[in-house]
């Protein structure tokens, strides 16, 4: 034969027996089967050492270049290698001392061959049994039985669907590979496993190898790997597959092949292509719709979830209670409080809810995301039965909306009707805690978790009692909890940081910022704006700027408007307002918080006409101000003496913006018209106001009333203040003041007098 030499070729150092051998070129090597490929295309390629072989041990067949080597009657050869080394006369080459090598069948003695055939299929129902009842033990029972009678090539497919249906992947891997299974089914099965087991990288590899040595996929094997692909987010192996189902004609009529590929797409957030693929196929299901609104809401597209919604009901399919769920939950996400309820009546109307717990708790959570509180513990007064999810959302809408007290009082209801609290229960109920400054309540919960072991388990448990403390105010507990943590991350030292901040203690709060880095972890956006504002208490630009310099290295800023916003109100805090402007000129996403840093930073240096001029240009870009950006306006017009620029403000506030005037607000507009001298309007505003017996806006018209010698509306200002508190000093000296300044010095020494009589120091 051609390549054949006279002398054995060196096979260097070789392990003992030849089970190891052969078991050690599988592994160490290619595949057997890739390499008897190789061996047939061309023979010349090996040296031929069949009839100078020391002993048995020594391989038929070894590659002149790799050295891998091949035995004629190896146990790991496939069915169709014996087949093929048949034809070419190969296997008649086998020493007479090597027949013990050959399959059982073939050394066996006579038998007939339909007893033998019924004894294989009885066999592969026992296996099918196993593989239906996942009964691992039994069918590893059955499998020594098979060996014996040496049937395990004709119940290697059935062998190995029982090991990966039973969830025992090694051995089901081991059986696959010396096997060579032609079966699609069989290859499917152990692909299918991987990915339900979360070993989604093994099954695109066992896809990889099937794609080689095994048959050709079918379309169910397709959808197991768009599925793994999915898992870990593997878009450009799932756009590979894409194509070779595409090639392979298969998306034509296999709608659910199509959802596979929608899902997979949506799982890894290339949302316009799992939009295409949808609009593409040439019949669309619910399924295909749930799957892309999924899609959009998991990765925080809620508007794209409803524009999907209603495209779906336009292409005359009806919504199901998955599609109702998730549309639900875009809702709350956009607080789209209308939409809800159109969607809620539509529920109603199909009569979806009835004991549908799933679609109840989505409603309540809905409402409670829209803050719609009351509404929401009404749905969830009428949902029955309910469970810790349903009771976790309700909590969570009052924890987050501020409603402390509701929450806990929910929190007690919940386990008197004797659900019990889980891990998303306590960290809603720690968040109540810490929103109402509930310590006692709160360190009772955090006993009850420790009891439960829960923050082993838990890590975002251990960030939530770290909040908790640092917003009641307990910086020390705080910092304890944290020390004791067994793991601690980015979050946890966050809300420490955050606590301080709270509390004005920007030194601390930095140097908790620059020990967790010195303990090596890595700040994220959330701990880098709690140490930007921690600068700005303390008026740290330096190290402010540097923070500033880390964020742009790590690319933070992206269209996290937060940060940005916490960059320009450092700088406008320290005083670098020019430093501020250019950082917010520069954000790619500019939004109402960062132009009122910038706002209220001119008005804290005085300089009311840029204060006007940031105020103007926020307006061009469609940004509606808020409370505190009209404080620093109306002080502004106050300083430059802009009676009707500062009226027109006032008046837009709520007719135009929906912000309702606070007492700040009104003073301002009473200094102003009191500098203007224009005391009656004062007046008036002032008896319009909810503020009419407020001291800071009698005060502010008494200051008017000295500077224009007012005395008759300067004795009306004095007279309502001392009504409410007979005791305010500050008022008898603003009234003496205003006497004084007409020349009625008798007047004057009059309120001196009743000042000490009233006691008003």
């Amino acid at each position: 034969m051609a390549g054949s030499v006279s002398q054995p070729a060196t096979v260097g150092t070789l392990p003992s027996s030849r089970e190891e051998r052969e078991s050690q070129n599988n592994h160490r090597r290619r595949p057997i089967g890739l390499l008897w490929k190789e061996y047939f295309r061309d023979p010349s390629q090996w040296c031929d050492n069949r009839s100078s072989r020391p002993d048995q041990t020594y391989p038929h067949f070894q590659h002149k270049g790799t050295g891998d080597w091949l035995w004629v009657d190896g146990r790991l050869n496939p069915p169709w290698v014996r087949d093929e080394l048949r034809k070419r006369g190969l296997a008649a080459s086998i020493h007479p001392q090597d027949t013990h090598m050959l399959p059982t069948e073939e050394k066996s003695p006579p038998c007939k061959a339909p007893a033998r055939h019924n004894e294989t299929l009885a066999f592969v129902a026992l296996l099918r049994l196993c593989t239906k009842s996942k009964d691992l033990s039994r069918g590893t029972r059955i499998h020594d039985h098979i060996m014996k009678r040496g049937l395990i090539e004709k119940c290697a497919d059935a062998l190995i669907t029982m090991y990966a249906s039973c969830g025992a992947l090694a051995k089901a891997r081991e059986l696959l590979i010396p096997h060579n299974s032609n079966d699609v089914i069989t290859w499917t099965t152990l692909i299918t496993s991987y990915t339900r087991q979360g070993q989604s990288q093994n099954a695109l590899d066992c896809y990889e190898l099937m794609k080689q040595e095994g048959p050709s996929p079918d379309a169910v094997t397709f959808m197991s790997v768009l599925k793994a692909c999915g898992s870990i987010k593997a878009a450009y192996k799932g756009k590979q597959i894409h194509d070779e189902i595409a090639r392979q004609g298969l998306l034509g009529s296999d709608v659910v092949l199509g959802n596979a590929l929608i899902d997979m797409y949506a799982k890894c957030g290339v949302l316009r292509k799992a939009q295409q693929v949808l609009e593409e196929l040439p019949y669309r299901d619910v399924v295909s719709w749930n799957t892309l609104i999924g899609g959009h809401t998991q990765h925080g597209q809620p508007e794209q979830a409803l524009a999907c919604f209603w495209q779906m009901q336009g292409d005359g399919l009806s919504p199901d209670a998955v599609t109702f769920s998730c549309i639900l939950k875009s809702c709350g996400a956009l607080r789209a409080i209308n939409e809800g309820e159109r969607i809620h009546e539509q529920i109603a109307s199909q009569g979806l809810l009835g004991k549908n717990i799933v679609l109840g708790t989505a409603l309540v959570d809905m409402y409670a995301s829209c803050g719609a509180l009351v509404k929401a513990q009404t749905m969830l007064e009428e949902l029955f039965p309910r469970d810790v999810i349903s009771w976790n959302a309700l909590i969570s809408g009052y924890a987050q909306h501020g409603w402390g007290k509701e929450a806990l009082k929910c929190f007690e209801r919940m386990q008197h009707e004797g659900i019990s609290p889980n891990s998303v229960t306590f960290g809603c109920i720690l968040k109540a805690c810490g929103s109402i400054r509930a310590l006692s309540k709160g360190e009772q919960i955090h006993d009850v978790i420790k009891r439960q072991g829960l923050l082993e388990t838990d890590n975002g448990l251990g960030t939530a009692l770290v909040d908790m403390y640092a917003k009641c105010g307990a910086l020390v507990k705080a910092a304890q909890t944290l020390e004791g943590l067994s793991f601690q991350h980015a979050a946890s030292w966050s809300a420490l940081i955050a606590g301080y901040v709270q509390e004005g203690k920007g030194e601390q709060a930095m140097h908790c910022f620059e020990r967790m880095q010195h303990n090596g972890l890595y700040p994220d956006a959330i701990t880098f704006t709690c140490a930007l504002k921690a600068c700005a208490i303390i008026g740290a630009v330096d190290r402010g700027k540097h923070i500033h310099d880390e964020i742009v290295r790590q690319n933070l800023i992206g269209n996290d408007r937060v940060l940005g916003g916490a960059l320009v109100d450092m700088y406008a805090k320290c005083g670098s307002l020019e430093k501020a402007r250019k950082v917010l000129e520069e954000l790619p996403s500019r939004d109402v918080v960062s132009w009122s840093a910038l706002i209220a930073g001119y008005a804290q240096r005085g300089e009311s006409e840029q204060v006007l001029s940031c105020f103007r240009q926020m307006q061009l870009e469609g940004f509606n101000a808020e409370a505190s950006t009209f404080s620093s306006v109306l002080t502004s017009c106050c300083h430059l003496g802009l009676v009707e620029e500062g009226h027109r403000c006032f008046v837009d506030m709520s007719t135009k913006y929906g912000v309702k005037p606070d007492v700040y607000h009104y003073t301002c507009m009473v200094d102003l018209f009191g500098r203007a001298g224009h005391l009656d309007k004062a007046a008036c505003l002032i008896e319009e106001s909810p503020f009419s017996n407020h001291f800071s806006v009698l005060s502010a018209l008494l200051g008017a009333c000295r500077k224009w010698g007012d005395v008759c509306i300067g004795r009306w200002a004095f007279d309502r203040v001392v009504q409410v508190d007979r005791s305010n000093g500050a008022a008898y000296v603003l009234m003496s003041d205003v006497y004084a300044a007409a020349g009625m010095q008798e007047d004057a020494e009059k309120i001196g007098a009743m000042r000490m009589e009233n006691k008003a120091w």
